[in-house]
């Protein structure tokens, strides 16, 4: 069994600390590797590393910057099947979704490569004479990226690439849960002599700790993290110490409006995608449905034959299984006990409702309630897990209102045929994204970002590098040569 080490300043170090975290393939409960819990110690050494680091990395030009980030892609293709069967050995994604991500992870760094030569300034008039302003943006510096267990690939693309090509240097914390993957890409850093030591670290440990320790120390410039409102909440706490910049991807209850005018089949396939990907584990998945009443019963069958039709097992045993497990014995727990709750309050189970207990495990049966309250807990918090409920509405604007009405603010969908009903629907719905005729998955060209606790900032495209950035506003007098 592997045990893995910090990354600090281009080296593999020992931690500070004596304690290990044991890592749980969930598909089979089994101990496949361990990784150091970390301390204060560790992060002090690694956000050193990265601010020593900083300075020539920001001054290196951009090109060879992109060039870089580019390879790192290159060379996450070389070892693809690798990096997929980590992934599945330790989240346990279904193939298709972890070659997909492991894809999209290859894409994010070549997309960001590719703005290494877009990073641009102003030029602005003064009101001055003999005067220009000029408009500068510079990298703000240490970043701190704090990964989560359910995109563990992608989403370490999707800081590293854009920390690195905007000219930061950062230090990541891969998920207690899922840092394998991590630190096979760290295998490809240490390889290559064009990234500089200090430019990447890994710190690995709990998040009370080491989320603590690096949103709260004094050398990081920006924590992005992608997780719940509850961590959000407490790097948002600890970065306040310093007013440290913070950008946050947190939760989501995602709505899906089914409307009278749907094309009912594809809202099915849509809205099951939606929901069972990554096993139910996304802050994007499709949360809520809410469904005319004159479709109801006819969209609801049809959903229920897709929810029927989706093969469970070990994903590393079975290539064409749709689902795997849940990530933990913890999060298999709360699924359980929030579909038991909404059934005490009135739910009906038309499908699943239950978990798996025919095989090893943290697996749960892919689930649809109906007869369920807007004012449910079923309804309003974020389930993360197989698990759709599904209610019924008479006017849009009634859907809209109820959509409208929650903590979140990440994903949203409508379906229906009618031009004018998705105008509305579009315009009135108080999300960061919408999708329309679709499953709920971002472009990297896009912008995601969510809305009131679904968090701060975004990421991807143009605008997603913002947040790596910071504005320099220089006043240029000069002397007229008469």
């Amino acid at each position: 069994m592997q045990q893995h080490k910090m990354y600090i300043n281009g080296e593999y170090k020992e931690s500070t600390g004596t304690e290990w975290i044991d890592i749980i393939n969930p598909s089979t409960e089994e101990i496949i590797s361990q990784t150091p819990k970390g301390t204060k110690e560790d992060v002090d050494r690694a956000v050193e590393a990265a601010f020593q680091a900083q300075k020539a990395w920001e001054l290196t030009p951009n090109i060879e910057r992109g060039k870089i980030v580019r390879k790192l892609g290159d060379k996450i293709a070389e070892k693809r099947d690798t990096f997929i069967d980590l992934l599945q050995e330790e989240q346990g994604k279904s193939y298709e979704l972890a070659s997909g991500e492991v894809d999209l992870a290859i894409d994010y760094f070549h997309y960001m490569s590719e703005w290494a030569r877009r990073i641009e300034g102003e030029i602005l008039p003064s009101d001055r004479p003999n005067e220009n302003i000029f408009i500068y943006k510079k990298p703000i510096g240490v970043v701190a990226g704090i990964i989560p267990w359910n995109f563990p690939v992608f989403i370490l693309a999707r800081k590293i690439a854009t920390a690195l090509v905007t000219g930061c240097t950062i230090v990541i914390k891969p998920s207690q849960q899922t840092p394998n993957t991590a630190m096979e890409f760290t295998k490809i850093i240490h390889a290559m002599d064009e990234v500089p030591a200090g430019v990447y670290n890994v710190v690995t440990g709990t998040g009370s700790e080491i989320g603590n320790a690096l949103a709260s120390h004094e050398k990081v410039q920006l924590v992005t993290l992608t997780g719940s409102v509850p961590a959000g909440t407490k790097v948002m706490e600890a970065a306040a110490k310093n007013i440290t910049k913070v950008n946050l991807e947190l939760g989501g209850k995602a709505p899906a409006i089914v409307t009278q005018n749907a094309d009912l089949d594809l809202a099915a396939e849509a809205i099951a995608t939606s929901r069972l990907a990554n096993n139910g584990q996304a802050c994007t998945n499709a949360e809520r449905v809410y469904v005319h009443d004159s479709v109801a019963d006819e969209f609801t069958n049809k959903i229920i034959s897709v929810f029927e039709s989706k093969v469970m097992g070990d994903p590393r045993q079975n290539k064409e299984a749709d689902m795997g497990p849940l990530v933990s014995q913890e999060r298999l727990d709360t699924v359980d006990d929030m579909v038991k709750q909404a059934v005490t309050e009135g739910a009906t189970v038309a499908i699943g409702g239950a978990r798996d207990s025919s095989r090893s495990g943290f697996f749960y049966k892919p689930t649809i309630l109906t007869n369920v309250e807007h004012d449910s807990a079923i309804i309003r918090d974020e389930i993360f897990g197989p698990v759709l409920p599904i209610t019924t509405y008479s006017t849009l604007e009634e859907a809209i209102e109820k959509a409208n009405d929650t903590e979140f603010g990440l994903s949203s969908s409508i379906y229906t045929d009618d031009i004018n009903e998705a105008m509305q629907v579009i315009n009135e719905l108080k999300f960061g994204e919408t999708y329309v005729n679709r499953e709920n998955f971002e472009a990297i060209q896009g912008y995601h970002a969510g809305m009131r606790k679904s968090g701060l900032g975004g990421a991807d495209g143009k605008h997603g590098m913002e947040d790596f950035l910071v504005t320099q506003v220089v006043y240029m007098q000069y002397k007229n040569s008469k």
